[in-house]
């Protein structure tokens, strides 16, 4: 079996990026976000969680994932127990 960090996912899944580095870096959480999306197939869609001090997800990236994919639909689902923000992206 192949790396499941490189391979695309057939299924529903969660991308944690709520890690010390995630805090201050907005960039990279961009370029993890998209990753991420890419790796999710058509007909699923991946919870990006971001770190509660980079704030509310749909003021700096719901629009930057919308430019970047024309085939999903971002929606904000929730602020999570451990402070940080969920963003549900359904890859069409």
């Amino acid at each position: 079996m192949g790396n499941t960090e490189t391979e695309v996912r057939e299924k529903t899944w969660s991308k944690s990026l709520e890690a010390p580095e995630h805090a201050d870096d907005r960039e990279l959480i961009f370029e993890e976000s998209f990753e991420a999306v890419r790796k999710t197939s058509s007909g699923y869609f991946v919870n990006l969680v971001t770190h509660g001090d980079q704030g509310e997800p749909s003021d700096y990236l719901h629009e930057r994932l919308r430019n970047e994919f024309d085939n999903i639909c971002v929606e904000y689902v929730d602020r999570c127990g451990c402070g940080g923000y969920v963003t549900r992206v359904h890859v069409e």
